[in-house]
């Protein structure tokens, strides 16, 4: 690394130090746009979960439960590709819907290892209910965004999850 690329970047206007008791110096962290993702991101998810008011309907478990309903009979496989998680991330969030009664997995008859995956009734009630919640989440997200940028952050975000590659070297860190 050279020097220049060590040396610590002047400050954005935009970045000013927060009071006193609150002073907390990100330094590099305050333009990384993978830092601000990951606050926005957590930020988005608490939120979210304060509408719903139970823990345990992330906005992840709200994804699976969309994706499920529109690709029927969806592999996990396919489904964790789609949604953007590993085995070790989707097995147990499957495994929490299949009891609750919201998921259902069948076995394939080519593959007796893979199932298919459907929602069941109480599945669709409780998407339905989630749905609702999350077009709410996302009007507020619209306001914060303003609806003139929404489609042009959609488009970059989109660009980073398709350019940046799936699998390096710690393939299942980011699945946190």
């Amino acid at each position: 690394m050279t020097a220049a690329a060590r040396a610590p970047r002047a400050r954005p206007k935009s970045a000013a130090r927060p009071a006193a008791e609150d002073a907390v110096d990100f330094g590099p962290l305050a333009n990384f746009i993978g830092f601000r993702l990951r606050l926005a991101q957590e930020a988005s998810f608490r939120a979210f979960l304060r509408r719903v008011g139970d823990p345990s309907l992330k906005p992840s478990r709200f994804a699976i439960l969309t994706l499920l309903d529109l690709n029927p009979g969806i592999t996990q496989t396919a489904l964790g590709k789609a949604c953007g998680r590993d085995k070790s991330t989707l097995t147990p969030a499957l495994d929490e819907l299949v009891k609750r009664g919201h998921v259902l997995r069948v076995r394939t008859a080519t593959d007796r290892r893979s199932y298919r995956l459907k929602l069941t009734a109480s599945g669709k009630e409780l998407l339905a209910e989630l749905t609702a919640t999350a077009r709410d989440h996302d009007d507020e997200l619209d306001r914060i965004v303003g609806k003139g940028n929404k489609a042009i952050l959609i488009e970059a975000l989109t660009r980073i999850a398709q350019e940046l590659p799936r699998n390096g070297t710690n393939e299942g860190e980011a699945a946190s």
